[in-house]
């Protein structure tokens, strides 16, 4: 069986783990470019989501996405995009008829002993995972780490 983790938006993330804890695949959201007020936004793909995460369902996964809120200083649009990254990823787990939970950053950050930077969730995914350490080793790999670590933390929750 595998366990996934999500944490979505357009620069989010998504992690696959084995029940034992194996790191089995880690990997930026699929999203594409689209057209937005005259400028290229971001978009989490539910297509190409689905198509990673196929196999996974087919075999029994069970799936932890981040549950999402309005952050200090975000603006509507880049919030409802947030948001709309949140549904897309659970609509396209439902789809796979994948068993899916939420779980807020401050409960799943607290179990494994982490502050809210993301330095701290790099540097916690590469002790977890060390021969995986180079998928978190840039700053911009922060959505890896993350979605590595609700991975971890739904596996040790389930």
């Amino acid at each position: 069986m595998f366990v996934i983790g999500i944490d979505p938006g357009a620069s989010g993330a998504v992690a696959i783990l084995k029940k034992t804890g194996q790191l089995v695949h880690v990997f930026e959201m699929p999203a594409v470019e689209v057209m937005s007020g005259g400028k290229a936004k971001r978009r989490v793909s539910p297509e190409m989501l689905a198509a990673e995460l196929q196999l996974y369902a087919d075999q029994g996964a069970v799936a932890y996405v981040e549950q999402v809120g309005a952050m200090p200083g975000q603006g509507v649009s880049s919030m409802f995009a947030f948001g709309e990254s949140f549904g897309l990823a659970k609509g396209v787990l439902a789809g796979l008829k994948v068993r899916t939970y939420t779980v807020t950053p401050g409960v799943w950050k607290k179990a494994l002993q982490l502050n809210s930077g993301k330095d701290g969730s790099r540097a916690k995914a590469a002790q977890f995972w060390p021969d995986q350490a180079k998928e978190f080793s840039r700053v911009k790999d922060d959505g890896k780490a993350e979605a590595c670590l609700i991975a971890e933390w739904g596996r040790n929750k389930g």
